[in-house]
């Protein structure tokens, strides 16, 4: 027989390259956004509640595939964003939790409508005397940029987790490749479904634009990404 509530023991503490410990009692969701935005949660790394686990990621950003590339997604969103005062732009380092999903974890950006804050679809979360820490609910549209240790998270467990918590669009990048890889995945009762594009160009519903990711090259001979944005067709 399985032990029961009562004597089940406690999970044992997990160490992580002698760098991360994520203590015996965190143990599921509230547990763990309680240890992340507490001082003994460290402040570098990828710690996320992914539903039946925790994903953590202590490796380096790679500048050119993903650093570079999450910058030029901020642009774009935050260009189409604030002249028309459609909300909010989110970059990453920002908490983002989701009850029904069972999900903590920062997305490498995202953004929110006024209306989706007015409605209470999505909350800041205050810690005392740090300001807001945390968004809590569902945002309008997730953005991740797969790197080399994140393909599983991005493309499998978040793909679900991110649906579950009922996210209009995910905006899945990955660039890596010769060949680049963007897809804007909008969300169905039976999951996510693939954004056509038309002419090398995705619709975001979310936006009210058309999005085309490019690769050019800088002086120095390094690949360069650009996100161009245009009216909805």
């Amino acid at each position: 027989m399985p032990p029961t509530t009562a004597t089940r023991p406690r999970r044992l503490k997990v160490f992580v390259q002698g760098q991360v410990v994520i203590p015996d009692w965190v143990d599921d969701l509230d547990s763990f956004c309680q240890w992340r935005l507490s001082e003994d949660a460290p402040q570098k790394g990828e710690l996320a509640f992914l539903d039946t686990g925790i994903w953590v990621d202590l490796s380096m950003e790679e500048f050119l595939t993903h650093n570079q590339v999450k910058a030029a997604y901020d642009f774009a969103i935050m260009s189409v964003v604030q002249p028309a005062a459609l909300g909010r732009y989110v970059p990453d380092r920002m908490l983002l939790r989701n009850a029904e999903a069972n999900l903590s974890t920062e997305p490498d950006g995202l953004f929110f409508s006024w209306e989706t804050m007015r409605s209470g679809r999505l909350r800041l979360v205050e810690k005392q005397g740090l300001g807001f820490m945390e968004l809590d609910g569902t945002p309008d549209l997730v953005l991740e940029i797969v790197s080399k240790t994140s393909v599983e998270k991005d493309t499998v467990l978040l793909r679900d987790l991110y649906w579950k918590a009922g996210i209009a669009e995910y905006w899945l990048v990955d660039a890596r490749e010769a060949k680049l890889s963007f897809e804007i995945l909008q969300v169905t009762r039976r999951g996510y479904k693939v954004t056509a594009a038309v002419h090398g160009w995705l619709p975001s519903k979310v936006l009210g634009k058309r999005f085309r990711l490019q690769k050019k090259v800088d002086p120095l001979g390094h690949p360069q990404f650009v996100v161009a944005s245009a009216d909805s067709q």
